[in-house]
C-alpha cells in the first residue's frame, strides 16, 4: 500500500540483497521494541530478534525480522511520529504537567519545574529507546512516574533535599522482557518523587484483577 515503508526506512522496491546500516538496525529495534511493549512478541521473542537485528549484515535479513508485525504508517501515525532526542519542560508556580496516553519518548527529558506537580504515564507511551535519561530540576510538589511490567525506574543518580522517593513497583513475572529503562538523576528539593503502577479501577480492585492501560490512540 501507498504510504507504508518498511521498517527498515527503505521503499517496497529495495533488493534485500543491500546491505544494512546501524540506521536500518536501530529502526527494526525500535519496531520491534514497540511490539513487545503491545504484547505482539513474547520475551524470548523479542531477545531473540534484538540479537538478530543487531548482527544482520542485509535488509532482507532485517525485514524478516518484521514480516509479521504491522508495517510502518510514512504519513501520521504514532510509529512515523517524529522522535526527538531532547524534550525540555520548563515550568514555574502555574497548573499540573501531564504526559500519558500515547505519547512518544524521546531519549532524553529535562524537567526545570518549581512547584509544579509532575506525572508521567509510562503505561501507554511509544518506546523509542531502550533508555530514557530524565535529568530533574525540581522544587516543590511531587514527581509521579506510572510504569507497568517491563519498564525499570532507577532513582540512584537523583540527589534529594527534603526530599523521599516512594518507590512501588509492579508485580513482574522472570520472563518479561526489560522494555525500558528509566534513568532519573539530577536535584529534586522538598516534595516527593513517587514511582508506581497504574491504579486499579474499583471494577479491578473487586476482582482482584491487575490495572490495565487505556486501549485506543
Amino acid at each position: 500500500m501507498s504510504g507504508e515503508i518498511s521498517p527498515t526506512g527503505k521503499g517496497p522496491g529495495s533488493s534485500p540483497e543491500l546491505r544494512a546500516s546501524h540506521a536500518d538496525r536501530d529502526r527494526v529495534v525500535d519496531v520491534l521494541r514497540i511490539a513487545a511493549g503491545d504484547g505482539m512478541l513474547t520475551a524470548e521473542e523479542l531477545d531473540e530478534r534484538l540479537e538478530a537485528a543487531l548482527s544482520a549484515r542485509t535488509l532482507g535479513e532485517l525485514a524478516a525480522l518484521t514480516a509479521d508485525l504491522p508495517p510502518v504508517s510514512a504519513t501520521g501515525g504514532l510509529a512515523g511520529a517524529e522522535v526527538k532526542d531532547v524534550v525540555r519542560i520548563e515550568q514555574v508556580f502555574s497548573g499540573p504537567i501531564e504526559r500519558a496516553g500515547r505519547w512518544v519518548l524521546p531519549r532524553r527529558l529535562e524537567l526545570a519545574v518549581t512547584y509544579c506537580e509532575v506525572t508521567l504515564d509510562f503505561t501507554d507511551a511509544v518506546i523509542t529507546h531502550d533508555t530514557l535519561r530524565i535529568d530533574v530540576a525540581m522544587t516543590g510538589k511531587t514527581l509521579t512516574l506510572v510504569t507497568k511490567p517491563g519498564i525499570v525506574v532507577d532513582t540512584d543518580g537523583l540527589q534529594l533535599v527534603h526530599s523521599r522517593v516512594k518507590h512501588r513497583q509492579a508485580p513482574t513475572s522472570p520472563a518479561t522482557p526489560v522494555l525500558l529503562r528509566v534513568e532519573v538523576v539530577g536535584h529534586k528539593a522538598h516534595g516527593r518523587v513517587v514511582v508506581r503502577p497504574l491504579r486499579r479501577t474499583f471494577g479491578q480492585w473487586l476482582l482482584r484483577r491487575p490495572a490495565s492501560p487505556a486501549t485506543g490512540a
